[in-house]
């Protein structure tokens, strides 16, 4: 007799075991007593024996699998699916399932394991589409400007692939309470070692959301060796902002480094930009036909904005020539400004040349003070010319 029948032909409470310890034939009421006490523990024993026997383990799992719960409750959900539309399939199934191991109370099979690598698949490409998606509809939001569009893609981004794991978790059926202990350690792990990566996540969005520092903005930076540049903010990601200099080198600052230190930036309230190309004329050129030809030099290059005009300055009197600023305004700093000073400079040349105005450079007189020393020198110098001439 199994533990199930046996369980079956007990009394199944208090009430009906004394009701029959009553009408069995006992000489006296402690007889019906002890009648019932046995029966109490027979009922105990015959439950205990279903619980070892297996005799609650869920139907369609054989009773020579280990005893305990599926890690994944999904995948049995699945299995169940298919087992109502094909046969077949759901033979296949029974067999991945069958091959598996079973670690404290959660049994892990081959079934469970190809459910999961399914829907973490099926997850990742749904999160990539709608994120792109998501995108598009953005980029024909023509009232949003570059950084509002970027702080857009940026929260819809983490929102797709929030909601995405979480649909994942649930389609696997995962109990969240299980990840109480490994939530508590991922918050450590987030306070000390991704405290950095989730600080400049944190600055990239704050830097988009005042547009101090918005793609396509030229700003001053610095290499290692000191050595000042300028460059044009390609994006801002996650964790860095990609700066390209004219050199075509590629910088990638930290957002927290931007937002906390000091920033040059050329085009946070207007891109025009102000050029200073500095020339020394001599001292006995006509200065008012030179400023003339300064400002015509500038105004001839094409990359100079004639609003606001160019302007010249004396700046000082130099020890071999009189020095001028020429002022000039460019609005595409992202072009170079070293290829306009260029332009105003070869201009110019040939400007000063037609007028014959001259661009002086260093000369130095030499003065010999006659004495007896000196005198020494130059005869042995000549003797030395002399001898030198009788030998040839």
């Amino acid at each position: 007799m199994s533990a199930t029948d046996e369980l079956s032909t007990l009394p199944t409470g208090p009430t009906e075991a004394a009701n029959a310890a009553a009408t069995a034939p006992t000489p006296d009421a402690t007889a019906a007593a002890v009648a019932l006490q046995e029966a109490e523990k027979a009922v105990e024993r015959a439950r205990e024996a279903i619980e070892m026997s297996g005799a609650n383990t869920p139907s369609g799992v054989p009773s020579d699998f280990p005893a305990g719960d599926d890690g994944v409750s999904g995948a049995d959900a699945l299995k169940d699916a298919v087992a109502e539309q094909s046969v077949t399939i759901a033979g296949l199934i029974e067999k991945l399932d069958s091959w598996g191991f079973t670690v404290a109370d959660t049994r892990f099979s081959v079934w469970s394991v190809l459910v999961v690598v399914m829907v973490v698949a099926g997850v990742i490409i749904a999160a990539r589409l709608f994120s792109r998606l998501s995108h598009a509809m953005l980029d024909r939001a023509t009232k949003l400007d570059p950084s509002q569009r970027l702080l857009g893609e940026k929260l819809l981004t983490i929102l797709v692939w929030a909601a995405s794991i979480l649909i994942g978790i649930d389609m696997l059926g995962i109990d969240l309470t299980a990840l109480t202990v490994f939530s508590g350690a991922f918050g450590l792990a987030i306070g000390f070692g991704l405290q950095k990566t989730f600080g400049n996540l944190i600055a990239g969005i704050i830097l988009l959301l005042d547009k101090s520092i918005k793609p396509g903005d030229v700003i001053a930076i610095a290499d290692q060796a000191g050595n000042e540049s300028f460059g044009q903010i390609r994006r801002i990601g996650i964790r860095a902002v990609s700066i390209v200099t004219r050199d075509e080198k590629e910088y990638l600052i930290p957002n927290e480094n931007l937002m906390v230190n000091q920033v040059e930036n050329w085009s946070y309230s207007s891109k025009n930009v102000r050029m200073q190309v500095q020339v020394g004329i001599s001292y006995g050129a006509d200065m008012k036909l030179a400023e003339k030809l300064m400002l015509e030099a500038a105004k001839d290059c094409p990359r100079v904005l004639k609003v606001p005009p160019p302007t010249v300055w004396m700046s000082e009197y130099g020890d071999n020539s009189v020095n001028f600023v020429i002022h000039c305004w460019i609005v595409d700093p992202e072009e170079g400004v070293g290829n306009v000073r260029s332009a105003v400079l070869k201009r110019l040349w040939d400007l000063f040349e037609e007028n014959e105005i001259e661009i002086p450079f260093p000369q130095r007189d030499l003065n010999l003070r006659d004495n007896a020393q000196f005198q020494q020198l130059v005869a042995a110098i000549a003797q030395r010319v002399e001898k030198k001439n009788e030998e040839e």
